[in-house]
């Protein structure tokens, strides 16, 4: 398991005012504290002070558990709950060390407070791999202090107390004291020194790494007691939907409402002001129709009449851009990585290959559009959403409504779905605009799935260009690679027209070949949409085009692709990523992190064997396999399709090899890692996000297509990987979705002989159709 870093700490909260929120009854708080400078990392540049320092991040509690007189476990969960299990699996942790019986552990849902819960966003596949060890630490010390009171009130040597399954007994006696009656006298104790603690081995674990364990919302999802955004309601709530412009950085010139408002339900419409370029997390602005009803409030935004100023982005077209982006491709650009000499590699190759590959814009489309409760009341606003950003979320609010930070209270609910897009606050900010103008009751925004589709922070649109110079033995001597692509820090500032050293070092500069020539260049793109974070973000296209390129290359080579891939990788080896590219490591410790490529092999190799890989296959059908590192976890999917005449796709087996460390949660990590592969089939095969006049072609799912069980394959099976060694954990929710789509399209190629470098693939095979059309 891996190291705990040097600036974990625990506290004991049980008289520190801290009992407020866990429940009056709670007798024994227990805080994990984890500083910034290993956990926080990715967040350097994020508010800090003239020390450097975070503002708040450090010596407070972070995360907290609660024992309560009747025993039940309460945990608090800082990360928001979208699907992925965080709420579960954290609880395990702490039960684990606990010792606690499961039914009697439960989870709270942290509000939006830096000061009391750290860094709270829910994103980079992080929430474990920076949590696993101080809630293991944080169970483990209210363990040893229930043993402690235990042992006081017997008067016995500590060491004779174990605690099991929620109760302390004494060994030699029998005699046994449960949590409830145990915790307002482990209270009053100190908390144990770190180095005192003892962990258990995984040979003791009775819940981490353990299949079966219930999830501890499944129950409240399915009967529909558990609370998403649409859920929250309280009597006398007023409605709104907004119509807002339908190009970046557009504004309402004028509108008129008269017919609206006719509308029976509808109370008022109002302006809410656009902000100016770059956006960030704010609304884009436009006319919102606030109503007494969802329906109301929809049919009077359709009776509105709005002339709008389509603004600087009003000729974007998306055929034309790609046509820049492609043209930029071929000509040199900013360096960013630069080993060995291309331009002798090239002059004194016996071959060269090159090829092109193009990725289109995607929307995150969860399936809960975005929604969001506000009330406003003498100066203080409290909201309630589904938010993969709490903390963002509360400033901006602030910000907005122009009153102090500590007026503003907002709470998370269950997410239905997030993918990067609720990362974004600017549908919040737009309840809370609207609050104000009511006083005292609650206005929700409901967006419909047209407003989702239309108004994204897309993931990015990217050009890739590659070319190697080849020995004879048909591996490269020389690496060339360019990518161009707007990057997502276009949102916070002007002029930010090269991805930023966290982009590019997402399967970009930190590519581990041993290749002896590498130049790696990033020229200029201009953004002329809202571009965000997307599951997975720069990987995708970063992956598509390495992976699909190399399997050209070890078919011009004559060589079979997973054989080529060993090759390319080179002797076992660990790689310190600093000297591949700038120091970005999805915000971990390249000490801590660095690339082993007997991981990479390893994940290869795995997902090979399980598929059969060099099996004869019928005609029609191929195979093909893809890698990638991503989020410090090493994948592989090899994936087995079919290809009618009439070009009809079916995909019949996805195998995926997973190496992300020590497995907590291995029920979920395999969820993920199947829902990764159906999105990354949906990406790959219907994603396009297309603009026209500055807007977007996409209404709904019958133009913008998510995957549907006819593209799904027919089996997917994850095989989880342990690593050789002490590894620290490595990121889960995001890392299965690169190489699905190069994976595809080079099992495509098996089968057909035709190389697909353009995405989606629907365009590239002719005739096709899904396959229950």
């Amino acid at each position: 398991m891996s190291q705990l870093p040097n600036d974990f700490a625990l506290s004991n909260l049980s008289r520190r005012g801290f009992l407020k929120g866990v429940g009056a009854t709670s007798a024994l708080v227990l805080a994990a504290s984890w500083g910034w400078q290993d956990a926080l990392a990715a967040e350097k540049e994020q508010k800090f002070g003239a020390d450097g320092m975070p503002n708040g991040w450090i010596d407070d509690p972070k995360v907290y558990i609660s024992i309560a007189a009747d025993g039940s476990v309460t945990v608090i969960c800082n990360r928001s709950e979208m699907g992925q299990g965080v709420r579960t699996s954290l609880s395990m942790v702490v039960a684990d060390e606990l010792e606690a019986d499961w039914a009697q552990v439960k989870v709270q849902q942290a509000p939006g407070d830096e000061v009391r819960f750290g860094n709270q966003d829910t994103d980079g596949s992080r929430s474990m791999r920076h949590w696993y060890e101080p809630m293991r630490r944080c169970g483990a010390a209210a363990r040893t202090m229930l043993e402690q009171a235990a042992a006081a009130q017997w008067k016995v040597p500590v060491s004779e107390c174990h605690a099991q399954l929620h109760k302390v007994i004494h060994k030699s006696t029998g005699r046994e004291l449960g949590y409830g009656a145990l915790a307002a006298a482990a209270s009053a104790l100190t908390v144990p020194a770190r180095d005192s603690l003892r962990l258990k081995q995984p040979s003791e674990f009775r819940y981490i790494g353990k299949e079966g364990t219930k999830a501890i919302d499944g129950v409240d999802i399915v009967n529909g007691r558990a609370v998403y955004g649409a859920d929250v309601h309280f009597d006398g709530m007023l409605f709104a939907t907004i119509a807002r412009p339908a190009v970046y950085g557009g504004k309402v010139r004028s509108f008129d409402a008269s017919a609206a408002m006719k509308v029976p339900g509808v109370i008022k419409v109002l302006q809410i002001e656009s902000r100016p370029l770059p956006s960030e997390f704010q609304p884009l602005g436009g006319v919102a129709v606030v109503a007494s009803n969802t329906w109301a409030a929809i049919k009077g935004r359709e009776a509105l009449k709005i002339e709008w100023d389509d603004g600087p982005n009003a000729s974007y077209d998306s055929i034309a851009y790609r046509k820049e982006l492609e043209a930029a491709s071929l000509k040199p650009g900013k360096v960013v990585r630069n080993t060995g000499n291309i331009d002798q590699a090239v002059s004194a190759a016996d071959s060269t290959l090159e090829a092109s590959y193009y990725l289109p814009h995607l929307a995150q489309s969860p399936m809960e559009p975005m929604v969001a409760i506000a009330r406003f009341k003498d100066g203080v606003c409290e909201a309630w959403a589904p938010s993969q950003a709490p903390q963002v979320t509360r400033e901006r609010i602030g910000e907005r409504l122009g009153i102090p930070f500590d007026n503003v209270t907002f709470n998370v609910t269950l997410l239905g779905g997030g993918f990067g897009r609720k990362s974004k606050p600017d549908f919040v900010v737009e309840a809370a605009i609207l609050a104000k103008e009511f006083p005292g009751k609650a206005v929700r925004v409901q967006w419909t799935r047209e407003d989702d589709i239309h108004h994204s922070y897309f993931h990015t649109v990217s050009a890739e260009y590659l070319k190697a110079s080849l020995n004879k033995d048909g591996l490269p001597s020389g690496w060339l690679h360019r990518t161009v692509a707007p990057s997502i820090t276009a949102l916070f500032a002007p002029g930010m027209n090269h991805e930023a050293a966290f982009e590019l070092g997402m399967g970009f500069t930190n590519m581990a070949y041993a290749i002896p020539s590498v130049r790696l260049e990033n020229p200029e793109a201009a953004v002329h949409t809202r571009v965000g974070w997307y599951r997975s973000v720069s990987n995708i296209p970063h992956g598509f085009a390495i992976q699909s390129f190399v399997d050209e290359l070890a078919h011009k080579a004559g060589q079979d692709p997973l054989k080529y891939q060993i090759k390319l990788l080179g002797p076992d080896r660990q790689i310190d990523p600093r000297t591949l590219s700038e120091e970005w490591n999805y915000g971990e410790s390249p000490e801590r992190y660095p690339i082993d490529t007997a991981r990479m092999r390893t994940v290869l190799e795995t997902a090979a064997k399980a598929a059969g890989w060099g099996r004869k296959l019928p005609k029609g059908r191929g195979l093909g396999l893809a890698v990638h590192y991503s989020f410090v976890t090493y994948v592989a999917a090899v994936i087995e399709v079919e290809v009618k005449d009439d070009g009809t796709l079916i995909v019949h087996k996805a195998d995926i090899a997973v190496d992300c460390g020590p497995q907590i949660n291995p029920e979920r990590i395999r969820s993920q890692f199947e829902g990764a592969c159906v999105m990354g089939l949906g990406n790959a095969v219907l994603g396009e996000i297309s603009f026209k006049d500055g807007k977007v072609q996409q209404d709904n799912f019958h133009m913008y297509e998510v995957a549907r069980m006819s593209l799904a394959p027919k089996e997917v099976a994850v095989h989880l990987v342990t690593p050789p060694g002490n590894v620290p954990l490595g990121g889960v929710g995001e890392p299965g979705v690169p190489p699905i789509a190069p994976a595809l399209c080079n099992a495509i190629f098996a089968a057909t002989g035709k190389r697909i470098r353009n995405l989606p693939v629907r365009y590239q095979l002719q005739g096709w159709q899904k396959a229950d059309a």
